[in-house]
């Protein structure tokens, strides 16, 4: 087994070699390692993901490497990122059944995964880019944000269990360090990794970076991402992390998991529709996207309408844990104090996230990972274009979040910066 053996890297031609005895793949794909065909599909900053399809199916193996996969050996990752994953998808599976991939095996040692191979599932980024208009992607994320960020809090669960989860994932050091300095940090001065579509964004690049409204808004946001662990988070859910079919959505890839504000997983995963939208002058080579805008500012205000109803479902109904109890409340005939307490938190919540949506919209154009959605653009002229109203937009969100009162607030003005300048 690959337990026994030290870690190395696989690659195309050595896995079915290393991987050929593994009961749990070859129960899933058949055990003739002569019938089976890997392909590396991986495309993602960290990390090698492959395909493996033998005669009765086909699987998943993802394996973590001792670095950072975007910039190589120079920037050393340790493998344990993969031990986090593992956890996070099990409690992932648990809070919200159906929502991420199966597992059939983990190796520690190996800082693999053996996973469910999603097909004809392609990434939701990728989706978007196409134009495709998915029936399904707001309710299903809703309810996954929903269901993991308050089933993994001290709303819901054992405070002995929770303090224990907490410990387990607080050790998952370095990604949180990826986070708080690529979001947080990086973007708002001349970091060595940063980059941006130069020369066409050097002034707007140079303006943000003296801007001490928003570099103190910033920070204050990285202070409560810092501080403030309130739930499980999956740490990194974007638009590159979800996969999809017409009728079925599956999040992936919770490596960066740990302990954080409940609202930071939903300002990241707004911010790439968001991101997505200001991205569709750029891929309208076929015709005008005017329903495609439409229809991704729909789904934020669809996915933050099923988040706050089943938010609030769970907060009536599971709401076990240690933290607004109902023993101050509803046992003692004060329904009301309760809905007040959940309006506060979810007040909370909508003003963290909009801050959190807009610093990730400037790190995914300032910084060093960046989204297909711009980088797809082959013309720079108007890619900087749709990048530059999409700062614009990130720094009033993140810097007037506490002005903001509603999600049609926010895709309006989305809505005027885009028609700026249009001819």
């Amino acid at each position: 087994m690959t337990g026994k053996l030290p870690f190395e890297a696989l690659s195309v031609d050595t896995l079915a070699a290393r991987l050929g005895a593994n009961d749990a793949l070859c129960s899933h794909i058949g055990k003739d390692t002569s019938r089976w065909k890997v392909r590396e599909v991986g495309d993602g900053n960290l990390n090698l993901v492959f395909v493996v399809e033998g005669a009765t199916g086909a699987a998943v193996v993802k394996q973590a490497l001792p670095y950072v996969r975007l910039v190589g050996d120079s920037w050393p990752l340790p493998l344990k990122r993969s031990f986090f994953e593992y956890h996070a998808l099990t409690r992932q599976e648990a809070r919200a059944p159906g929502s991420v991939p199966a597992i059939h095996h983990f190796d520690e040692s190996q800082a693999l995964i053996i996973m469910e191979y999603l097909s004809p599932h392609i990434i939701l980024r990728r989706a978007l880019i196409e134009g495709r208009q998915l029936p399904n992607i707001a309710r299903d994320i809703g309810l996954f944000m929903a269901r993991t960020l308050f089933r993994g809090s001290d709303l819901h669960m054992a405070t002995k269990d929770r303090k224990a989860d907490l410990a387990l994932f607080a050790d998952n050091v370095e990604l949180c360090d990826i986070t708080e300095n690529l979001v947080f940090s990086d973007p708002y001065f001349d970091a060595k990794m940063n980059r941006h579509t130069s020369p066409q964004l050097d002034s707007i690049v140079a303006e943000l970076r003296a801007d001490r409204d928003l570099k103190v808004e910033a920070q204050r946001l990285k202070h409560i991402f810092a501080a403030n662990a309130e739930t499980l988070l999956h740490g990194d859910l974007h638009s590159g992390s979800i996969m999809v079919t017409d009728s079925e959505t599956r999040m992936i890839d919770p490596e960066f998991a740990f302990y954080g504000p409940i609202a930071f997983d939903v300002g990241m995963l707004l911010a790439n529709f968001w991101m997505a939208f200001f991205s569709q002058r750029g891929h309208e080579r076929n015709g005008k996207r005017d329903t495609m805008r439409a229809y991704l500012l729909d789904v934020t205000v669809d996915t933050w309408s099923v988040f706050r109803t089943e938010f609030s479902h769970l907060w009536r109904t599971e709401r076990t844990g240690m933290l607004y109890q109902k023993c101050l409340f509803e046992d003692q005939g004060d329904r009301l104090g309760a809905e007040q307490a959940l309006d506060h938190m979810l007040h909370q919540v909508w003003t963290e996230m909009l801050g959190f949506a807009g610093v990730e919209v400037h790190r995914r154009i300032l910084g060093l990972a960046h989204n297909a959605d711009f980088e797809t653009i082959a013309d720079e002229d108007l890619r900087a274009t749709c990048e530059a109203k999409a700062l614009k937009f990130g720094r009033h969100i993140a810097v007037n979040r506490r002005q903001i009162h509603s999600i049609d607030e926010v895709n309006t003005l989305a809505a005027l910066i885009e028609q700026e300048n249009r001819i």
